[in-house]
């Protein structure tokens, strides 16, 4: 520790430390307990003496958390902000600047996970052993484990990291979110390539201002750094949405470009280094082509409906190609499995059967996540459109309207639920759905049906041969959350226990 020149109280001589932690619940003996300032008001260093018993070595903190732990027994080492620190100190502590596979790292509002699947898929099919941290789940090799935060805690990942390159991994694609770029989740490391998806109105109640207006400016701010020389060396930003271009004005490292024909504008379109045009669409897959510098251009599919998946899968082989990998060499493994070979749980997952209506989960929580995926499945679908969803509690409640109102707009049958209500009347959080749904030009037939199991059953008893129910919000999670208890439940399981119930 002696080269981060740290103030200490106690002797840390012959100080051996095996693994970092902010939490107590994932202490392992050898550990260096992290104090940091919780959000509740409740600072981490006031559980160094508990740290202690469970074999924490030393505590890094500041100047309040040390004298909270000066009864502690633990040396302590003092920073002025433990955060700041975390990233550099547990690269050090896990050596993970040393073999570093190639790192990936993809930020936006939609796409993060699609695109980190389909990249890591494509990078499999390559014939690497991977690695992924995404909001469903964390990859190391052919072992899979649950996430808990989209992107983990800095010492967490480096832990991950260090894990990783012992499995033999040599690339991993890691999800960046906001929240992560803002508590400093990412630090100490340094991505190969990094990927631009998209903004829209979600998470303001993590940048929240005196307008709308002023909080998405925040909410776009946040994820600049990402795109900064300490965080990576090169990126590839998407010019779909118009922040696409201020990311390219903001950004200090070498970028590249890609845009989407017939969504992104034809100004964007023209200027871009890499196109997508979309070539053909079945409720099995997208087909596209990815157009590039020096003539170069690929034709495959993604398992995935909607062209915005298509996009995703186009930014990740961009980025690969950025990374050093030939586009030929992609294209030749890609075409010897018909296309990219990936299973993303949650996202647009059909839990259906061959008979009945089709049922599709999805994590999307946005109104531009129901609008694109609305879209889709409408675009397959003989019959009606039946949408199921819900809104977070405690969550960003600015966007509550326009969620209702898309998925007025792109429903037949609209049935408004609960989702997690944490600490929020959820008979509240419908109203402002269904008001919401009330702003929609198009009115389909609205339900209001608490709680989720009952409104699933209610959504496959209005459903015919034909039709498609899309249930967004839940995806892949395996709870809700009530009044800050984690209650088991699957939506996937539900919706099946349904259809199965209803005879299909």
């Amino acid at each position: 520790m002696q080269e981060f020149g740290v103030e200490h109280r106690g002797s840390v001589d012959g100080l051996e430390i095996s693994g970092v932690t902010l939490s107590t619940g994932d202490l392992h003996p050898g550990d260096l307990f992290v104090g940091v300032q919780g959000l509740k008001g409740v600072h981490g260093a006031s559980y160094a003496a508990q740290a202690r018993e469970g074999g924490a070595v030393a505590l890094l903190t500041d100047a309040e958390g040390a004298d909270l732990a000066t009864d502690s027994g633990l040396p302590i080492l003092i920073v002025e902000n433990p955060r700041l620190a975390l990233g550099e100190v547990s690269a050090w502590v896990y050596r993970t600047r040393e073999q570093t596979p190639l790192l990936f790292g993809t930020t936006g509002t939609n796409g993060k996970t699609s695109t980190s699947y389909l990249l890591e898929a494509t990078l499999k099919q390559l014939g690497l052993v991977t690695g992924l941290s995404s909001t469903a789940e964390r990859h190391i090799g052919d072992l899979t484990i649950v996430s808990r935060l989209t992107t983990p805690e800095a010492s967490e990942m480096h832990a991950l990291l260090a894990r990783m390159r012992e499995g033999g991994v040599r690339a991993v694609a890691i999800e960046v979110s906001a929240q992560a770029l803002t508590h400093h989740r990412v630090d100490g490391l340094l991505f190969d390539v990094v990927g631009f998806t998209n903004l829209s109105h979600d998470h303001l109640d993590d940048y929240r201002a005196e307008t709308v207006e002023l909080a998405m400016e925040r909410y776009f701010q946040a994820k600049l750094p990402l795109f900064q020389p300490d965080l990576a060396k090169r990126a590839v930003v998407c010019l779909d949405t118009a922040y696409g271009a201020r990311v390219v004005e903001a950004a200090r490292v070498p970028v590249t470009t890609i845009a989407t024909i017939g969504h992104a504008s034809a100004e964007d379109v023209a200027g871009a280094d890499w196109t997508v045009e979309i070539l053909d669409a079945t409720a099995a897959y997208t087909e596209f082509r990815l157009s590039g510098p020096e003539g170069r251009s690929l034709v495959t599919r993604e398992p995935l409906i909607g062209w915005h998946m298509a996009a995703n899968a186009a930014l990740g082989i961009v980025m690969l190609v950025e990374a050093g990998f030939e586009l030929a060499a992609i294209g030749s493994a890609l075409d010897a499995d018909g296309g990219i070979q990936a299973y993303l749980p949650g996202r647009t997952e059909r839990v259906s059967g061959d008979r009945g209506p089709s049922v599709y989960v999805d994590f999307g929580h946005s109104p531009d996540a129901f609008e694109n995926t609305l879209a889709a499945v409408r675009q397959f679908t003989t019959g009606r459109t039946i949408m199921v969803f819900g809104a977070d509690g405690d969550r960003d409640k600015t966007k509550r309207l326009d969620m209702g109102r898309v998925a007025a707009e792109g429903s037949d049958i609209l049935i408004v639920t609960d989702h997690h209500p944490r600490f929020e009347n959820p008979a509240e959080i419908r109203q402002t759905l269904l008001a919401g749904a009330q702003l929609a030009q198009h009115q389909p037939e609205t339900y209001e049906v608490s709680p989720p199991e009952a409104a699933i059953v209610k959504a496959v008893s209005l459903a015919k041969e034909g039709d498609s129910i899309l249930w967004a919000g839940p995806g892949h999670q395996d709870y809700r959350d009530i009044e800050g208890q984690r209650t088991p439940y699957s939506a996937r399981e539900l919706a099946r226990e349904a259809l199965r119930g209803a005879g299909w």
